[in-house]
């Protein structure tokens, strides 16, 4: 599995800790059992050292993240906010803007042959970074690709939502993104009829749409299932996504039933949530900039 896009520094009220929707998303593969190519770009500052470390720490395989001179490593700050909502201000541009493939890399990831490419709308909200996921994207086209919408202020192009939702095969998003797609691209704003109509519209084998605490609404070729959510004491939101994201790859992977995979799915979600940070046991970094 390649996961494209940032890797970043979350600047939270506790604690600064490391992150990024591909990194997260890609740690999580690691631990259900997958071998994740990640690919992005740090800074070479002290941020962008500490990340490889601890990326390779991790168990991903950080030989397509490169060390770039052209922006710092990327940082976003974190609020969170009444009913566990969370706030992303991104520092742009960053590291991750400046990522290069070369075509020996890319005839790298030609020859592994990922069965699956995950993407989210913040790195392709680039214009460079857009072109270089679409030439990955289309080097590998026999790819499953999965778009994890994971919308931040600033960077929710409906045009480029659009685009991304016209690419993939696999789809998830949450309640809010739900909102933006109804009122920007008019589709449904309830969770079952998004998921059928989008199928029928873009050609998704699957859909999702997270609930919170209520669970989440999941189609998988042509069947549908709603599961509750798990009860927790909620420590930290910022990340439980991700790890969503990553129980539903491996469930799709591993041909499970809808049903199956979205109560394994809710259960990884609330496990991140009731712990701090998107990679709980990733010590946080202790100097927070402002």
């Amino acid at each position: 599995m390649l996961a494209v896009g940032e890797v970043l520094w979350d600047h939270l009220p506790h604690s600064t800790r490391l992150g990024g929707a591909p990194l997260n998303f890609a740690v999580h593969l690691r631990r259900l059992g997958h071998s994740p190519l990640l690919v992005s770009a740090v800074g070479r500052d002290s941020l962008g050292q500490q990340a490889l470390t601890a990326i390779g720490a991790l168990g991903v395989d950080t030989s397509l993240v490169q060390s770039t001179d052209r922006f710092a490593t990327g940082t976003a700050r974190v609020a969170i906010g009444p009913d566990d909502q969370t706030t992303f201000t991104i520092d742009r541009p960053a590291a991750y803007d400046a990522i290069s493939l070369a075509d020996l890399d890319l005839r790298r990831i030609v020859d592994w042959r990922p069965a699956w490419i995950y993407f989210g709308t913040l790195f392709p909200s680039n214009r460079d970074a857009r072109q270089l996921l679409e030439r990955i994207v289309d080097s590998v086209p026999g790819a499953a690709r999965i778009y994890d919408m994971n919308l931040r202020p600033g960077f929710e192009s409906p045009a480029l939502v659009h685009d991304l939702l016209s690419a993939a095969d696999v789809v998830k998003l949450n309640e809010q993104e739900l909102r933006f797609v109804h009122d920007h691209l008019h589709l449904p704003a309830e969770a079952e009829a998004f998921c059928r109509t989008g199928s029928e519209r873009y050609g998704w084998r699957a859909a999702c749409v997270t609930l919170a605490a209520r669970g989440c609404a999941m189609f998988v070729d042509g069947a549908y299932a709603a599961a509750p959510g798990v009860r927790i004491d909620v420590a930290d939101p910022v990340g439980a996504g991700d790890a969503f994201a990553a129980a539903f790859v491996h469930g799709l992977a591993s041909n499970w039933t809808v049903a199956h995979v979205a109560q394994f799915a809710n259960q990884e979600g609330a496990r991140i949530a009731s712990a701090y940070g998107a990679i709980p046991d990733c010590a946080p970094h202790r100097v927070v900039q402002p």
